[in-house]
This record gives C-alpha cells, structure tokens and sequence, in this order.
C-alpha cells in the first residue's frame, strides 16, 4: 500500500502554462521527502490544465488538479481542503529550489521545532532570491531579498512560500478571500502574531517578470498603496483597483498615473472627517515603516561589499530602532508623516500628469 504524502504542496495557478515545466522540474528534483502537489486553477483562459496533466506523467509524484473560482484566497483553501498532507506548503508557479534538499530540510527543522515548542503552532517560509538569468547584481532585488529575511510586520509573502501542518492552518485560517490580492500577506502576518514564524536555511528562487513588465518603481508605489489601505480596510479602493490595475497573468506596465487619479477621486468623493481619518492613519501606517530607509542604508552598504542578502550587519537600522522610532512614535510624529505623504502625494500625482 502506498504511503501517504508527507507534504501537500499546493499551487494557486491562472494562466501559468510557461512556468509550469520549470516548477514540476524543480519538485521532482526533490530528494528524501514524499509529496503531492495540488494546482489549483482560477479559470485559466491558456493551456495551464493541459499542461499540468502532460507534466504529471513523467513526475515521480501525484497531481491533483482543481478548478477553483478566481481568487488566491479560495485556490488555496480549496487546494488546503484536498491535500492529504500532514503539512501543507503554499507555493507560487514560479518559485524554484537550488537545493535538492530544500523540502526535506524545511521539514525536520518545522518537526524539531513543532517538538521542542510542544506546540503545532509553528510556520516556516524560504529565503528569497530573484532568479534573473544571469543579469547583473542590483540593489532593488538585493533590498527585496534582504527584508523578505526580516521577521518584521510585512515582511514575508507568499513567493517565499508557506509551510506549516495542516492544523495549525485550521486553527489560523482559512485564508481571507474577501479582497481579490493579500491573502498569503495576511496569512503570514497572522502566522507571526499567533506562533512562531522560522526562516528556512534553503533558498527559494522566484522570477522578477512582474518587477520587470510593470517597472520597479511603480510596483513598489503601488504595493505601498495597496497595503496601507489595506491596513484601514478601505475597501472602496480595492472595489476600484481590478479597473484599473489587471490581474499579474495580463499586467504590463504600471499605469501609475490612472491609479493616483483615481485614489484621488475616491478620496474627495469622501466626508470631510473621514478624509481626515483616512490621511491621519496613513501618516500612521507610514511613520510605522520609517525603518525601512535606514534598513536600506545598510542593505546599501552590505550591498557595494559583496556580502550575501540577511547576512550583513544593520548598524543604522539598530540605532532607529533603539532612538529614532521612539522619538517620533506619537501623535506630532504621526501627523508629520501624514503631512510628508500627502505632499508626496500631490507631487507626484502632478509630475506624472505633466508627463502623461
């Protein structure tokens, strides 16, 4: 009789067909560890399902394929409620493992730790690294990957991947599926603050191409806007953004002029008090970011010294944490921040206008 899988390994999927051979590459390079995989496909309008059934022939592993209602958070709950796993892994399509050991090294760490703790209430996720083809080193990926190894608030996504049992997920979730992005940001941020959250040694190589096709700049921008907002739980924004901003499987390059334009009539479109509040809790959410630029300054320097992403040390970052973040941790310092972003805001919204 066939042993069960240690490890469901569940794939959100929406028209996928061109990364798919390098994922089931990657997995079945996997050595000590018994897996499936479950894709679960959001009405690819390509060849993602067909492909996936060609693949599995050849995969020393099982493939279950599901069709799911569009939207991350269901794919994954639905992939969660199939698997016969005691531990589930949430992976991205485009995620890829150097080691071929990855998995099965993630999985006696998460065991040992699960052991000592006496709780089932630990996650872990992977080290990040952009696989960028042999393209020469750059600051904005070697920033990237350095904070993606920080246990901080928003700091960890789904493209590091998700590991944990399958209990603790019935306890922590399921995943939210009310806004059409975020639900493994939200997962993960619900995974710190209930348990323990570990960073595997293994890397996970993951692909650049929304950096690429949409512009750093703008992709940075808008994941800004997107998660304060988020924050506040505005949710008229997120009513607007599909029209606005289309989906990674049909995105090009970041129409961030459209995206302030409108951010700036939803926002008049508000009652005086409320527009109030909504600037007064992003100066809040944005003074508490502030690390972030001196955690740059470090990441900078470790960058120009060759030393590998999370292994630097953060001198600047230590000193802000300890002095700076105090001094402006209060209603004056928020409000500043509120007043520094709305004038950005302004700023920008008329050099790009200007442009367009």
């Amino acid at each position: 009789m066939d042993l069960p899988p240690e490890l469901s390994v569940i794939v959100p999927v929406l028209n996928e067909e061109e990364t798919l051979p390098a994922l089931f590459a990657s997995l079945a390079e996997q050595e000590g560890v018994r897996l499936e995989l479950i894709v679960c496909d959001g009405g690819s309008s390509d060849n993602s399902g067909n492909v996936a059934h060609r693949l599995q022939v050849q995969a020393p592993f099982p493939l279950t394929l599901l069709e799911v209602e569009t939207g991350r958070g269901r794919q994954l709950n639905s992939g969660a409620c199939a698997g016969r796993g005691e531990t589930i892994l949430f992976l991205h399509a485009d995620s890829r493992f150097s080691d071929r050991r990855a998995l099965r090294s993630a999985l006696d760490l998460l065991n040992r730790e699960i052991s000592s703790r006496g709780t089932n209430r630990v996650a872990g996720r992977f080290s990040l690294r952009f696989d960028r083809c042999g393209a020469p080193s750059s600051l904005p990926y070697y920033f990237y990957e350095c904070k993606a190894r920080l246990g901080r608030r928003e700091c960890s996504h789904g493209d590091q991947g998700i590991m944990m049992r399958r209990s603790y997920f019935t306890a922590a979730g399921p995943l939210d599926a009310s806004l059409p992005m975020l639900a493994e940001t939200r997962l993960a941020e619900s995974l710190r603050k209930q348990g323990e959250w570990l960073l595997f040694p293994a890397e996970i190589f993951t692909s650049p191409r929304r950096f690429e096709t949409e512009g750093l700049y703008g992709r940075q921008v808008l994941n800004a806007i997107i998660m304060n907002f988020a924050s506040q739980g505005w949710d008229a924004f997120f009513r607007e953004l599909p029209s606005i901003y289309p989906g990674h499987d049909r995105s090009g390059r970041i129409p961030l002029a459209a995206v302030l334009e409108r951010i700036d009539l939803l926002i008049r479109a508000l009652p005086l008090r409320r527009r109030l509040s909504l600037w007064r809790e992003t100066g809040r959410y944005v003074r508490s970011h502030a690390w972030q630029i001196p955690f740059f300054l470090d990441t900078r320097r470790n960058f120009r010294r060759g030393i590998p992403p999370g292994v630097g040390n953060t001198p600047i970052l230590v000193f802000h944490d300890r002095y700076l973040d105090r001094l402006t941790d209060h209603p004056p310092g928020r409000l500043a921040a509120a007043i520094l972003t709305w004038t950005w805001f302004r700023l920008t919204r008329m050099r790009l206008r200007i442009r367009s």
